[in-house]
């Protein structure tokens, strides 16, 4: 299928415009100007007035603004503050993951009568806090930097972890029917591996990396570099079966660790 720059131009005009006007409601009403993008994003969608030409265009396009996002999340946690919280952040998210989902599924099950395939999904389904919007709001809040609201993006993020490794194995037993440990074992393991990795080996690389680009004074060749980061833990991580936003939280964690 060919796609025309008319059409995308256009559908970025459709998306601003709303964005804007409903961000503005938003704001008038003394509500989080998140809320006003979520509800541009129920009227253009496919799903209400499909005002838009090329869905799979801005879907992808809407990933990789979330990259970009999770970066600045993750440049908020460097390696120090990530173990100052880590256990705290672990043992909330742990605890809220688990007690939304068997919640979701007693309901789902003897309330909703749903099958139990259905009822794990849906557990997972409202187990799930948005990290992206956790964030908005509390920058919105201008409390972002504050210790509380660093544990709470700990902890969506820790939970974002879980979650994933919940649903490669809901994922597994809905294809093949039966519970499989070696498909348990891997799908964690390759979660823990991910991040083990990640901050054992690229602590000691991405820092001394950044440092020697910004240390050239060349601010567009450190931007490159820090995307060029970011953007290759995103595909190792997909590549994995992990969300790109967890490699693209902890590229952030990384490049946090530099001087730069």
């Amino acid at each position: 299928m060919v796609i025309e720059i008319g059409q995308i131009i256009h559908d970025f005009a459709i998306i601003m415009i709303v964005a804007a006007v409903m961000s503005l409601i938003s704001y008038k009403l003394k509500q989080p100007m998140v809320i006003g993008y979520i509800i541009a994003g129920m009227i253009i969608g496919p799903f209400a007035f499909n005002f838009i030409f090329n869905v799979e265009v801005l879907n992808l396009l809407a990933e990789i603004g979330i990259v970009l996002l999770l970066l600045v999340v993750g440049m908020e946690f460097p390696l120090e503050k990530l173990r100052k919280i880590g256990r705290k952040a672990f043992i909330i998210a742990v605890s809220e993951a688990l007690g939304t989902f068997v919640g979701g599924y007693i309901v789902a099950q003897y309330a909703l009568n749903f099958s139990f395939f259905d009822s794990l999904f849906l557990a997972l389904a409202i187990s799930v806090t948005s990290s992206v919007l956790v964030m908005r709001v509390l920058e919105e809040l201008n409390v972002i930097r504050e210790e509380s609201s660093l544990l709470i993006l700990g902890v969506c993020v820790i939970e974002d972890i879980v979650i994933i490794s919940m649903l490669a194995i809901l994922q597994s037993v809905g294809s093949s029917g039966h519970l499989s440990m070696m498909e348990i074992g891997i799908s964690v393991g390759s979660v823990l591996a991910f991040i083990s990795g990640t901050i054992i080996i690229g602590s000691k690389i991405v820092p001394r990396i950044v440092n020697f680009i910004g240390r050239l004074n060349k601010p567009d060749l450190l931007i490159i570099t820090i995307l060029g980061i970011v953007f290759a833990l995103s595909y190792i991580a997909y590549e994995i079966g992990i969300s790109i936003a967890t490699g693209a939280f902890f590229a952030g964690v990384l490049i946090a660790g530099s001087k730069v």
